[in-house]
């Protein structure tokens, strides 16, 4: 059970960090009063009703006299999670660098040493030393 709450708030963290770092940008377009287009991260879709009144008249009484309208809502998401090496201090390139080697070394296999008595067989028992200092095994 505690393994299975953990996976579960291990995937909440995570899609909170990916919702709070992506930009969102919402648009609708709007014709008359109705919704006609909605999307998301895109550039919506014109309804092909925008009159376009020539370029001797303002933008200002085009957009006056439009019966379409687009309302765009945008959130930034954040950028400053990310630091480079650089941005860190003294002490913490310090700790980072050893702590990296450090857990390198864990990871490589160690080296075999050569042991010269493995070569050689032990020495035969003449005396069996149980009996001898009588002490056995119940």
């Amino acid at each position: 059970m505690k393994e299975f709450l953990h996976r579960i708030f291990s995937c909440c963290m995570a899609l909170l960090l990916l919702l709070s770092t992506t930009s969102w940008k919402v648009e609708k377009h709007y014709c008359m009063g109705r919704l006609m287009d909605f999307s998301l991260f895109s550039q919506v879709d014109d309804c092909g009703m925008d009159m376009d009144f020539g370029d001797n008249q303002d933008s200002v009484e085009q957009s006056e006299d439009s019966c379409c309208s687009d309302e765009t809502i945008s959130m930034q998401g954040q950028d400053d999670l990310l630091k480079g090496f650089d941005q860190i201090g003294t002490p913490q390139k310090v700790f980072l660098t050893a702590f990296i080697y450090s857990y390198i070394s864990l990871l490589t296999e160690a080296e075999t040493q050569n042991r010269p008595f493995d070569l050689y067989p032990p020495p035969l028992l003449t005396k069996d030393i149980h009996l001898v200092n009588e002490v056995f095994l119940i």
